[in-house]
This record gives C-alpha cells, sequence and structure tokens, in this order.
C-alpha cells in the first residue's frame, strides 16, 4: 500500500493556497474569480488541517476542517447572492462600477 507523506501534502498545500493569492490579486476585476481564489486560499488551509491531523493521529483538524467547510460554503452561498442580486439591479459586477 502506497502512503503520501507529509511533505507532499504541504507542498500541495503550499501550491494551491498561491495558485489562489495569485487569482486574488492578479484579477481584481472579476468579482466570481475572487471568490474562487478565497476558497482555494480556504481549501489550501483546510488540507493542512487535514494533513497535520493525519500526520499526529489526532481527529480534531479533521472536526476543525468540517466547521471550516461549512463556514466557506455559507461565505459562498452569501456571496453569490449579493452578486444576483447587484447583477439584476445594476446590470453589470465590474469591481470599477461597486467602488
Amino acid at each position: 500500500m502506497y502512503t503520501i507523506g507529509i511533505n507532499f501534502m504541504l507542498t500541495t498545500s503550499l501550491l494551491i493556497f498561491f495558485i489562489g493569492l495569485s487569482g486574488l490579486t492578479v484579477t481584481r476585476k472579476n468579482i466570481l474569480v475572487t471568490l474562487m481564489a478565497i476558497e482555494l486560499m480556504l481549501l489550501a488551509a483546510n488540507l493542512n488541517f487535514v494533513a497535520f491531523s493525519l500526520y499526529l493521529d489526532d481527529l480534531s483538524g479533521q472536526i476543525f476542517v468540517l466547521f471550516i467547510l461549512t463556514i466557506s460554503a455559507t461565505e459562498s452561498v452569501v456571496g453569490l447572492a449579493l452578486i444576483t442580486a447587484y447583477f439584476r439591479l445594476k446590470g453589470s459586477i465590474v469591481f470599477e462600477r461597486i467602488k
């Protein structure tokens, strides 16, 4: 049986986090891409929690991930609802017009 080491999981988490960070800094005009970048950063943090939870043989990290995923899903729903309402009102969701 092949097991994945903690170094691989942390490297993958770091890569996902920097992809989200670059998406957040490079494309600041599109709200949907910004929300997806924030979600990637949260998922990278979750991967860190799971990696250390497995490495330390402790279940509390995985329970914490469930709470973060719940909050993250709620944040996405509220954000998309606000974007939809703003689009119906103004006809565009460009950041420059919102400011």
